[in-house]
């Protein structure tokens, strides 16, 4: 989880909802986010609560697009490949999968942010020869 946050928190185009909007304690999220992680990869039932309203409560702030749950998929692929292979970890990106899209699915139906905070447009940086 930590290899994966590492990742995430850094990168430029999720990075700030971490950061940012969700202000993420990573030291109060990992027990949480591990024991959903064990919950669905191992059976082992101490994950209880729901993790689509944190998302909402997110999405409230800054509107989560497609390309930010594309970009999440993304990190996750990576860190569970580097670090992990067979069926559990197949599971692991498989239910990714399926919360992402579900995710997104379900935010169709919220409200734009009402505060103006979005994203932030990258930048396309081009170089023009001065004679021109």
């Amino acid at each position: 989880m930590r290899a994966f946050y590492a990742r995430a928190f850094e990168d430029p185009l999720i990075g700030f909802i971490f950061t940012d909007v969700a202000k993420l304690d990573l030291e109060a999220h990992v027990p949480r986010i591990t024991s959903f992680w064990e919950t669905i990869l191992l059976g082992v039932g101490t994950y209880s609560g729901g993790a689509f309203g944190p998302h909402a409560q997110v999405h409230a702030k800054v509107e989560l697009r497609e390309a930010h749950f594309e970009r999440w998929l993304q990190i996750w692929f990576g860190t569970v490949d580097d670090m992990f292979e067979g069926e559990r970890a197949n599971v692991a990106k498989v239910h990714a999968l399926r919360v992402a899209r579900a995710f997104h699915q379900r935010l169709q139906n919220f409200s734009s942010p009402a505060d103006g905070v979005s994203a932030p447009v990258p930048l396309t940086i081009t170089q023009h020869d001065p004679s021109d």
